[in-house]
């Protein structure tokens, strides 16, 4: 195998790699709010089955640097709300 034909990491910059990033919180944010949910209390005999989750944000996974979360906040996918949390941008 020469040098050429090694594989490298991909560059978690490159479109690919923000695309990847991207849906990896989109995902730990649906589950995060799925988790909420499905708490006690959230049932319809005590409050109503339409109670959504008050989770609008969350800390990025860890899996990727902080210059992609920085990049998709640039790029507007992404809306930095503090202490570290990201939220979604409306489409």
């Amino acid at each position: 195998m020469s040098d050429s034909e090694a594989i490298t990491p991909e560059d978690p910059l490159s479109p690919e790699g923000l695309k990847r990033a991207l849906k990896a919180f989109k995902k730990r944010l649906k589950l995060t709010r799925l988790d909420d949910e499905s708490r006690l209390g959230y049932g319809p005999m005590s409050r109503g089955s339409s109670r959504n989750t008050g989770i609008i944000g969350i800390a990025p996974p860890n899996q990727f640097p902080q210059a992609v979360w920085d990049e998709l906040t640039r790029q507007g996918k992404l809306k930095h709300i503090g202490h570290g949390l990201y939220e979604m941008t409306s489409p």
